[in-house]
């Protein structure tokens, strides 16, 4: 590896770290929002997305750079690719966050409601999912990568278990409604979270071994050099 591209390698993993910091920042917020009640963390998750996508396109000019300056290959290659696409996960998380603190301030102009245990459990495990898939990509640790994958599904079952709850609370009180279809679309961004969490782990895996395990469960599942998937 040249110095250069080492240099331009190292630059954009910190641009990326960067850009994880504030995605989770805004999650954490937003969330906050909603089971506190308060509208400032809030605001303060909607008006800052504008400096996340600003970052998330910057990240992406610097990628291609990389890619039209010093044409890296193998590791190198996959590295920059992975960077890439983690890139656009994490200002689509950002945009979700801002989802969630939109209904969060909403909700704090109607009438005090708690927010469903389930919900809570839901929030800290999306919250958590987020943070070892970053954790995996710093460490370049593609065992903790597929066990964000796998654990995805505790995220896809609190959903289901939640919008049967609401369903069920918004057909016995009219007067739910409002806010049960409010929650309803914080567990779904919540749910999304958690997939494009669970890409930046594939992405890591990819970065790591070479290998793609979208679509791949055996892969997902044992963690073997024999899953089913594709070496690059």
């Amino acid at each position: 590896m040249s110095q250069h591209l080492h240099a331009d390698l190292a630059r954009l993993e910190q641009q990326l770290l960067y850009l994880a910091a504030r995605v989770e920042e805004a999650v954490r917020k937003a969330i906050a929002s909603l089971v506190e009640r308060r509208q400032d963390p809030a605001l303060d998750v909607i008006e800052g997305d504008q400096h996340i996508d600003r970052r998330e396109v910057e990240l992406e000019e610097e990628c291609l750079k990389i890619l039209a300056l010093h044409r890296p290959v193998a590791n190198d290659l996959r590295f920059v690719t992975a960077v890439l696409k983690i890139d656009n996960d994490l200002e689509r998380i950002g945009d979700l966050a801002v989802n969630i603190a939109k209904r969060a301030a909403y909700i704090t102009t109607l009438v005090p409601t708690p927010v469903p245990a389930k919900m809570r459990e839901m929030m800290e495990e999306a919250m958590r999912i987020l943070r070892d898939a970053v954790d995996a990509f710093v460490r370049g640790d593609a065992q903790a990568a597929r066990r964000v994958c796998r654990e995805d599904e505790r995220v896809d079952r609190f959903h289901k278990e939640i919008v049967k709850d609401l369903q069920a609370q918004m057909e016995s009180d009219r007067g739910f409604v409002s806010y049960g279809l409010l929650m309803y679309s914080v567990s779904k961004s919540l749910e999304r979270i958690a997939d494009h969490a669970t890409n930046i782990a594939e992405d890591v895996v990819y970065m790591v071994e070479g290998e793609i395990i979208r679509h791949s469960f055996r892969g997902l599942h044992d963690g073997s050099s024999n899953a089913a998937g594709r070496s690059i």
